[in-house]
């Protein structure tokens, strides 16, 4: 563990009064321990690339603490709007903030589990994560990164030998236990249970250990300016992720202020799904039978959490100040707008007039539904790709009248670093999806037979597809 860097600051804000951000909890004690996925990347990355089998195991199996970190797992508190309803009685109730370290750029990362047993924010559940839960989150971090969204990583994935009942998964299913690696476990709803309990001077130190974590340049600042700054940085961060996700095609599905957090990060993924084609009706969730979450509405859902996250910080802020920073939402999702979509079709900007083209264009999907991922496939790079394009399963719908205007941008576009389209993936007829009936097919021989084959095959897929795109050392990485 040559290049392993712990840095346990969440620990410090403690639980003395004033200070109720967290409890001590113990993980469950599994009966087995199959180790399924293992993100060696991410793992170098932190300096834990070098642990064996048995060392990984102890760690995010038995989680036994890693040197120098966390004395003990913690809970964190929070409250938060689900479906707009607010609800006083939730927090990490089947997770836990196990272990925070420095990567190899000197960034704050935590380590956090999801199935990892009963907390005392469980209610009636048993803490537990099915094992299809599991991989189903590999399976959108990984292909969010690829796609250049700032998202979470699932960084272990652990066969726990347990068989759990579940409402919406034919049972017995099996159990696993993950653990993720994010830059932050603050949602929305830590600032928002602290505004319930009216501790102003535990929002204070929450908005301080914030900012010094994520947003160190507003260190300068101080009072009312210092927490309408914070507050601007996580619209403008919230902005540019909702821009991200539009971009890649997905739908998060429960975009509640639990499910936010004040990086601008994408996580916790349950019932996600990428669109097939451009359809603002689009839903990921059976149960969001109002669209309240869907594709076209996202947008919507993050200016609406926004909101909510300014009134928990109005103990602490005038909400002119609040507002102003909330109004600037807008803007900020226009301009990240255009930056995901020129970034995602691998061209350069031109300023003005951009966010106009990604308005048009996505008028051009939704009118033909066309598929979405093929369409980024088939013009990246714009010029460079025209080739290409002609021979598209979807040809046909570059020559029809309605295309003229779009295509007339896209090839007087500079592409931005053409030659990655020398890269084996992009001489595949068809792009690298993750569509819900892909994920059911990956799905079906684990659960039968204890099949890998095609989930591997998945990943090495996706890995070609990040590489192709060289979206992890872009501006969007984390």
């Amino acid at each position: 563990m040559e290049n392993y860097k712990p840095d346990p600051v969440f620990e410090s804000l403690g639980r003395e009064k004033g200070a109720p951000f967290y409890d001590p909890v113990t993980a469950a004690a599994f009966p087995e321990h199959h180790v399924l996925y293992r993100n060696q990347r991410w793992a170098e990355k932190v300096g834990l690339g070098g642990l064996t089998e048995a060392e990984w195991i102890a760690h995010f199996g038995r989680f036994e603490p890693l040197p120098d970190n966390l004395s003990a797992p913690v809970a964190i508190r929070y409250h938060g709007h689900q479906f707009r309803t607010y609800n006083p009685d939730i927090g990490d109730g089947r997770g836990f903030l196990f272990a925070q370290l420095r990567d190899d750029r000197n960034r704050l990362l935590d380590l956090g589990t999801k199935g990892s047993g009963k907390t005392p924010y469980s209610r009636f559940g048993d803490g537990r994560l099915t094992l299809k839960g599991g991989v189903r989150e590999v399976l959108a971090t990984e292909m969010l990164e690829a796609l250049g969204v700032y998202t979470s990583k699932t960084f272990s994935l652990i066969e726990t030998g347990e068989q759990l009942y579940r409402e919406d998964e034919p049972s017995p299913t099996r159990s696993a236990v993950m653990v993720r690696l994010s830059h932050s476990h603050v949602r929305f709803g830590a600032f928002q249970r602290l505004a319930y309990e009216k501790n102003d001077e535990a929002i204070a130190a929450l908005v301080d250990y914030c900012i010094a974590q994520f947003y160190p340049a507003l260190n300068s600042k101080s009072g009312e300016a210092r927490v309408a700054a914070f507050f601007g940085k996580v619209v403008q961060h919230t902005a540019q992720l909702v821009a991200q996700w539009m971009a890649a095609g997905f739908v998060h599905g429960v975009l509640n202020t639990d499910n936010m957090n004040v990086t601008g990060e994408s996580f916790d993924y349950g019932p996600w799904r990428f669109a097939p084609v451009a359809d603002p009706s689009f839903t990921a969730a059976y149960f969001d039978q109002t669209g309240l979450y869907a594709f076209g509405r996202q947008a919507e859902a993050g200016a609406w959490n926004l909101a909510q996250l300014g009134g928990a910080l109005s103990l602490l802020a005038s909400a002119d100040a609040l507002n102003e920073a909330l109004q600037s939402f807008s803007g900020a999702y226009e301009e990240a707008m255009a930056e995901a979509f020129f970034h995602r079709l691998g061209i350069e900007r031109k300023g003005e007039g951009d966010f106009a083209f990604v308005a048009n264009f996505l008028k051009w999907m939704t009118e033909t539904g066309a598929p979405y991922e093929q369409v980024f496939f088939d013009w990246f790079c714009g010029s460079a790709s025209e080739e290409r394009a002609a021979k598209s399963p979807v040809a046909e719908l570059y020559g029809q009248d309605k295309f003229s205007e779009i295509r007339s941008a896209l090839t007087a576009a500079t592409p931005e670093k053409p030659e990655r389209l020398a890269h084996e993936y992009f001489n595949a007829p068809k792009p690298c999806t993750m569509l819900i009936d892909e994920v059911e097919a990956i799905w079906a021989p684990i659960a039968e037979k204890d099949d890998w084959s095609i989930f591997e095959k998945k990943l090495e897929a996706i890995a070609a597809m990040r590489e192709a795109h060289d979206f992890a050392a872009s501006r969007f990485s984390p």
